[in-house]
Parts: structure tokens; C-alpha cells; sequence
């Protein structure tokens, strides 16, 4: 029989998505009415924008359908107050948000050298992932000189959520936190000195709320001092990816960056080389601009395979200044998101050191 108990037992066994708590022990199921075949329930979201409200009224609405007798399905939303939320999490404190968050691989984008293209090579990765069907995340680890925000087209306010600091989500859904995105203004300088630039970056692992995924790319800044030990130390980071331009004196900067990754002990996955040669439209021809590659120079040394060589494309700038990373196509994209996926093994165990 169809009965008020019977819905509140099927709601049980939903969970929030992001919180993977049931609605009934989140205190979030309000209301049930039962009126023959008809079912009406009211499910208080945690936030008001909750950006995974569509998700939880569906899977209520699967849950209560599935029942013998159910006609009709109607799934009213409300929210929680601040303090109906604070009587289900308490107050918030550091870190809580890295209690719910389940992320399988923690993949850094790393040079060593500035302006080689790590925010692209990030960018161009967690787009084409979230293509092949991954929940995808971007931290944006550069505090200083942030590129994130802008390759996505992406800006502020931040909200809150239960536990802490909502990721904003680009038009594919790729989930972005950066720093740039909590100050005043765009381009508002932040003049740290390393400590608290690395207390930054832990924040935008341990506060915000990344839920699930299956990579979160860490987009990190340049050089070997506080801002990437950080990352690289406090982080559950799996692997590097290594970016790398042909001139001689980026390579040279880059193995520094190697021998750093060695010296912490996170492995290399893959060498990728940026602005590697331009194809002359006329004639079809490369011209290696910037010299001859040292991409297997730098990989030997990494002891790791390169993962795709990128040319130099006057469009892709275009994209990335009005912030439509997502909307690039390059053919070489395809083979290196392939490799990269390979090189990431599918069972890698979540690394808690």
C-alpha cells in the first residue's frame, strides 16, 4: 500500500550527489503528501543554487515513480535557511568541504618556465575529457597571475555551499575554483609572499566543494619555489604533465622543473610540447619558428612519453582571449587526450601521502 512511510523509505535511499548522504539524513525531505496514486513531496535544497538540483529531482522523481501504485509524481523545491543548515553540518570549518569530495586523479600541468601555454594545455585537456564523458575540475594553483577564469569566460561572485566554496561550471561543465574569481575586480593584484600563497592553494583544495570527479587538473604556476612545492607536497597529486616550447632555454628551464618533480617524487606522465611549428596556409609547409624540438630531450630525462607536439594556430589566441577555450579544435587534441588517458591508469589508486 502507497503509503506516507513507504515515500519517506524510498526517498532514504537517494543520495545528494555531491554530499552522497541520503535527503532523509540531510533533513532535506520537508513534505510528502499521499493522495491516492499521487505523490507530492517537498525537497529543501541545501543552497539555494544548488547546481545539482536538477539532478536530485530527478532521482526523486525515480525513486517515487518506482513504487506500486504511483500515478502521479510532483517534487516541490525550496531551501534550507542558515540555520537549518548549520543544525545538519554545524558550523564551517577548514577543510570540511574535503570530507565529501571524491576525486580520483590529481593531475599538475607544470613548466617551470612561464608562458609556454600550461593554462592552454590545461584547458584543452579538462574540455576534451569532459567530451569523452569525465567529470572533469580545473584548480587554478597560478595565484598570482591567474588564466583559468579567462580561457573558460568565466568571473565571480563564488557562492557558498554547505561545507564550502561551490566551483563555478563552464558551458561543457568543466568545474573551475581560482583564486582570481574571489577578488573585487579582474585584474586586482595579489601581492603575497609565498606562505600565504601556499596557504591559498591548499584552501582551493581543501574548501571547495569539487565533488565528484574523475580528474581535477591543477593548472600550476611557473618556477620551483613555495607556490609548486606547495602543490606538489600538499596536494594528493597523482602525476605532472610537463609543458614544454622548443626553444633551448625553455627546455633548459623545464628539465629544472623535472629534476623538481624527481626530487618530490611525483611521476612524470607526459611530455607536451607547445608552439612546437606553424603550417604556412598557403603552402602547407612547417616552419619550426621557435627552432628544432627538444620535447624527446626533456621526455628521456622525465622518463616519460610525449604526449602530443602543438602548433602554433593565430586562432586559438582569438578563442582564448573572449574565453572560448572549449569551442577550439585542433586535430592534435584528439591523439593527446587519447595518450593521456592511457598514460593514467584507469585503476589509480587515489594518492593520500
Amino acid at each position: 500500500m502507497l503509503t506516507h512511510e513507504v515515500v519517506l523509505d524510498a526517498l532514504s535511499k537517494v543520495n545528494d550527489p555531491e554530499l552522497h548522504r541520503s535527503l532523509t539524513d540531510l533533513k532535506m525531505v520537508r513534505d510528502v503528501q499521499v493522495r491516492g496514486g499521487k505523490v507530492e513531496v517537498t525537497i529543501a535544497l541545501t543552497v539555494p543554487n544548488c547546481p545539482m538540483k536538477d539532478r536530485i529531482e530527478t532521482d526523486v522523481q525515480t525513486a517515487i515513480r518506482g513504487l506500486p501504485g504511483v500515478m502521479e509524481v510532483e517534487v516541490n523545491l525550496s531551501a534550507m535557511t542558515d540555520d537549518e543548515r548549520k543544525s545538519v553540518f554545524g558550523e564551517p570549518t577548514e577543510g570540511m568541504a574535503a570530507k565529501y569530495n571524491r576525486v580520483k586523479r590529481v593531475v599538475a600541468v607544470m613548466s617551470g618556465k612561464g608562458g609556454v601555454g600550461k593554462s592552454l594545455v590545461a584547458g584543452l585537456l579538462a574540455s576534451a575529457l569532459v567530451q569523452e564523458g569525465y567529470q572533469v575540475g580545473v584548480l587554478d594553483a597560478d595565484i598570482t597571475g591567474p588564466s583559468i577564469p579567462k580561457l573558460f569566460g568565466l568571473s565571480g561572485p563564488v557562492e557558498s555551499g554547505p561545507v564550502g566554496l561551490l566551483p563555478l561550471r563552464s558551458d561543457k561543465g568543466v568545474k573551475v575554483m581560482s583564486f582570481n574569481l574571489l577578488l573585487e575586480t579582474d585584474d586586482q593584484p595579489v601581492v603575497w609572499r609565498g606562505p600565504l600563497i601556499g596557504k591559498a592553494i591548499t584552501q582551493l583544495w581543501s574548501d571547495v566543494m569539487w565533488g565528484d570527479l574523475d580528474y581535477l587538473l591543477v593548472d600550476l604556476p611557473p618556477g620551483t619555489a613555495d607556490a609548486s612545492l606547495t602543490t606538489l607536497q600538499s596536494l594528493p597529486v597523482n602525476g605532472i604533465v610537463m609543458v614544454t616550447t622548443p626553444q633551448s632555454l625553455s627546455a633548459m628551464i623545464v628539465r629544472k622543473a623535472v629534476h623538481m618533480a624527481q626530487i618530490v617524487g611525483v611521476p612524470i606522465l607526459g611530455v607536451v610540447e607547445n608552439m612546437a611549428y606553424f603550417v604556412c596556409p598557403d603552402t602547407g609547409k612547417r616552419h619550426y619558428i621557435f627552432g628544432q624540438s627538444h620535447s624527446e630531450e626533456v621526455a628521456q630525462l622525465a622518463g616519460a612519453p610525449v604526449l602530443a607536439s602543438l602548433p602554433i594556430v593565430p586562432e586559438i589566441a582569438a578563442f582564448c582571449d573572449i574565453g572560448n577555450v572549449e569551442s577550439i579544435r585542433l586535430e592534435e587534441v584528439s591523439p593527446l587526450v587519447k595518450a593521456f588517458i592511457e598514460t593514467v591508469p584507469v585503476a589509480l589508486p587515489l594518492n593520500t601521502s
